[in-house]
């Protein structure tokens, strides 16, 4: 079999069967550009919570660990590239992973693991504390790239971030090598912005809030950048592409009235988005001590 130019990810997070939200956006948006995907879902629920009512269906812990025994264990287990987490269904899914991750590392070091701690958002934390307290220990200080939203790396720095120099400070502290992080604080009037920090680039993304916005933004923005990575692009350009791709899925999914991201129906936006996205370069920490 051809090796897979662009790189096999596994994508560790919750399915749905309706919507586009968590595996269901990040598979699609992987493979449609180009990737390979091994999908292991953490919990299957039938719509997002947010649209009422949805029976959630689990796993036995052990039995979730054995399946990545077998992931790692497998005779393809070469092809992968690169791992993205998302939602746990509970604590022991993270540890589980962190040692999945921490093994596929001795077999390729050049491994890139991508965190998403979906844990909370503005109101706080959604998954119990010992889940969020797991990604924080496990999990993040694994992460070639975390993703947080704000109040995330909030909660995960135990501090307000009300600035984008307090959320650089953070994501600094915190440990990855690189963050990204989404609900930064805009610099335009009405926008809203992806700050994105690494060794040699503090970076504000910035377009349009968009009111009435589906979830699964935060899923489908990590799986676009680690693509945009993964290709060997330059992260300025991997930064601004990914967020014209996510921005623009959004305003088509708005424009439609939908209650869901619409990724069939605007496929090509995941690989030739047209949005305008604003580019601000902010001052790196390390210029500051200059």
């Amino acid at each position: 079999m051809p090796e897979d130019v662009q790189g096999t990810v596994v994508v560790i997070s919750s399915h749905v069967v309706r919507g586009s939200v968590g595996n269901r956006a990040a598979v699609f948006a992987l493979e449609r550009l180009g990737h390979q995907v091994w999908a292991l879902p953490t919990v299957v629920l039938p719509w997002h919570p947010g649209h009422g009512r949805s029976t959630r269906l689990g796993f036995v812990e052990a039995d979730f660990e054995a399946a990545l025994n077998d992931l790692l264990a497998s005779q393809w287990v070469g092809e992968v590239k690169a791992v993205l987490s998302g939602y746990f269904g509970n604590a022991a899914q993270a540890m589980a992973v962190s040692r999945f991750v921490a093994a596929l590392r001795e077999k390729n070091p050049d491994l890139l693991y991508v965190c998403d701690p979906v844990m909370g958002d503005i109101g706080g934390l959604y998954v119990p504390p010992a889940t969020a307290e797991a990604i924080r220990d496990y999990l993040i200080p694994l992460a070639s790239l975390a993703t947080p939203n704000r109040y995330e790396l909030a909660w995960l720095a135990g501090a307000p971030l009300m600035d984008n120099t307090a959320i650089i400070d953070a994501a600094l502290a915190l440990g990855p090598s690189r963050m990204l992080v989404t609900s930064a604080v805009p610099m335009m009037v009405g926008g809203i912005g992806n700050l994105y920090l690494s060794g040699k680039h503090a970076l504000l993304a910035e377009h349009r809030a968009v009111d009435n916005a589906p979830n699964g933004l935060g899923d489908l923005l990590g799986a676009v950048f680690l693509s945009r990575l993964l290709s060997g692009m330059e992260e300025e350009k991997a930064l601004q592409l990914a967020t014209a791709s996510v921005f623009e899925v959004l305003a088509r999914a708005v424009k439609r009235g939908s209650d869901e991201l619409t990724l069939a129906r605007d496929a090509d936006s995941l690989s030739a988005p047209m949005a305008m996205v604003q580019m601000r370069h902010l001052m790196h920490p390390a210029q500051r001590r200059r």
